[in-house]
């Protein structure tokens, strides 16, 4: 019985020291939020086209080298 007391506690106190610490965050505006959304998504895209391109030029040399020892 007193276990499961020190158990709630500590529960108790954990949400308390973790709604403590939240407060002392400085949190980003909308307006930097979206900036930052739209980089992220941007860098992913070209990310994305560097990675096709790639897969392209491979998928390319591949079946060039294919087609000169197969033939």
């Amino acid at each position: 019985m007193a276990e499961e007391k020190k158990v709630k506690k500590d529960r108790l106190k954990w949400f308390r020291e973790m709604r403590s610490e939240l407060n002392k965050v400085v949190w980003p505006s909308g307006k930097t939020t979206a900036k930052n959304t739209g980089t992220v998504l941007a860098i992913s895209a070209c990310i994305g086209v560097c990675i096709w391109v790639f897969d392209a030029v491979a998928v390319m040399a591949v079946q060039t080298l294919i087609g000169l020892f197969a033939g």
